[in-house]
């Protein structure tokens, strides 16, 4: 079985920046599928790239080596030579929308190689079975969840029946029910002899189907292992290479079970919410104690982000109540007492550096601000970036400066969305040590999220909303339990 994708001694340097890949040399096979993985900022997207031919053609910089696609000489493609044959999903699947709702998304690649109206809509009809995603057929884009639009995104790279796929990080807002879904696709393309580069921090769902794991840091190649090998690896050699775990089930729980004051520090009561002229959320009732750590869980779409958004006074109930430290507030009240970090990373980020992007809102940052941002930074692993644009960062970069942001403020509620996609497995758990750290100042945290690896890590209470309605709220379930409700949203 011949080479579908070849690189031989690449390297490449985004402009102004330092080397990104150094002498990169991979043979990807025909049918294979192979996991790129290593810690965040290590090169990976950047990989990803030179395969489906954003660079050299949309990121400029300085590039050297060779790669061949399907034994064609890629950098004589044209661009829509290769775009026939790579079908791509990325990590924010917004940057590869064209069109406004679902049907027209999934077809927008079709019409651009010329299929006729037939086969275009055969084309799109079988890629949305393809991926159940039919309940959301005539939906506009605006209105989905980012893990409904990272569907939407794979419905699209599928309908041109690609031989290639190249995947960023594509699991980072998908629910584990959908993430085990997305696993059946992969499998299926498999079977069917696709061949897959892939680009991912959460491995559980992967280790049944890749047949190599690439290990790349800083910018460089420097291991190779296969799903057996780092299924028997010790767990402390797998923490110290930043992978997150392989097997979910080796994870025990770190709860408190005890300590909290039984002050509530925000309660919600019979909470309505209607946007769009659709019921969001319904009847939805609970409340925390101060220093309390929250993870609020359900499928993709469930109103999690919603219910965020709704407690920092971002959108307005149309009914009931939210108290915040005995104190019943409107929305507009709660702005700037609770802050809420939402999915979408690149609307919050303002800054010409890093450093600056944690004295916003400061209109004279004191030096003990700055001194609290330089530690900050120092924390979260971004230090020697300080002085970096904000949008140079990778995605997982990204997320760790916002939350730093977050961690600027003094507020006594947080809610973060999704903390930790994108994150590899050292930085998921120390963002779980600063977010425990909050909690330890009295501090109470909401955090919604997918990754049952943080939960285990972090939180003391799970909230499941489905529907907009609050389903479960326990304190003192098991790692089974917990497993059997996110397997099962």
């Amino acid at each position: 079985m011949g080479n579908k994708i070849k690189l031989k001694n690449v390297s490449y340097t985004y402009n102004g920046r330092e080397m990104q890949l150094k002498n990169i040399s991979l043979n990807v096979k025909q049918g294979e599928v192979v996991l790129l993985t290593g810690r965040s900022g290590c090169g990976k997207t950047t990989l990803t790239r030179i395969i489906n031919g954003l660079i050299p053609h949309f990121f400029e910089g300085e590039f050297s080596g060779d790669i061949f696609i399907d034994k064609n000489n890629a950098i004589d493609m044209k661009m829509w030579e290769r775009g026939e044959m790579i079908g791509n999903v990325f990590q924010d699947p917004r940057s590869q929308f064209f069109a406004n709702e679902v049907e027209g998304e999934i077809a927008f690649s079709c019409e651009n190689y010329g299929l006729t109206h037939d086969m275009i809509r055969k084309q799109v009809n079988n890629s949305i079975k393809w991926t159940d995603i039919v309940h959301l057929k005539g939906r506009k884009l605006v209105n989905l969840s980012y893990g409904e639009r990272q569907k939407v995104a794979i419905a699209s790279a599928n309908a041109i029946n690609p031989k290639i796929y190249v995947m960023d990080e594509p699991s980072a807002n998908l629910d584990m029910a959908s993430a085990n879904q997305f696993a059946l696709l992969l499998k299926k393309l498999k079977s069917e002899g696709a061949t897959i580069v892939i680009a991912e921090h959460r491995i559980y769902y992967l280790i049944d189907i890749a047949d190599r794991i690439v290990y790349m840091t800083n910018g460089e190649i420097s291991a190779e292992f296969t799903p057996k090998e780092l299924m028997e690896m010790d767990y402390k050699k797998i923490e110290s290479l930043g992978f997150r775990t392989p097997d979910l089930s080796r994870l025990k729980h770190n709860f408190k079970s005890s300590g909290f004051s039984g002050d509530k520090s925000i309660s919600l009561k019979n909470i309505d919410v209607t946007l769009n002229r659709s019921e969001i959320l319904n009847d939805i009732s609970f409340s925390a104690d101060v220093g309390e750590v929250v993870a609020v869980i359900g499928s993709n779409g469930a109103g999690k982000s919603t219910l965020g958004r709704l407690m920092a006074g971002l959108v307005k109930e149309k009914q009931g109540k939210v108290v915040l430290n005995n104190k019943t507030l409107k929305a507009r009240a709660r702005r700037g007492l609770i802050w809420y970090i939402m999915q979408d990373l690149d609307s919050q980020m303002f800054g010409e550096s890093l450093l600056a992007e944690l004295l916003i809102g400061n209109t004279k940052p004191t030096k003990e601000l700055e001194d609290k941002a330089v530690s900050l930074l120092k924390k979260l692993g971004l230090y020697k970036l300080r002085n970096t644009h904000p949008q140079c960062l990778s995605g997982g970069q990204k997320q760790r400066l916002v939350l730093g942001a977050a961690l600027m403020r003094d507020t006594k509620v947080l809610i973060l969305d999704e903390p930790t996609s994108g994150l590899d497995g050292v930085n998921m758990r120390k963002v779980a040590k600063l977010i425990r750290g909050l909690s330890d100042e009295d501090r109470t945290i909401f955090v919604i999220t997918h990754d049952y690896e943080l939960i285990m890590n972090l939180c003391d209470r799970i909230i499941h909303l489905e529907d907009g309605v609050t389903k479960n709220d326990t304190q003192s379930a098991s790692e089974k339990e917990i497993m059997d409700i996110m397997m099962k949203q």
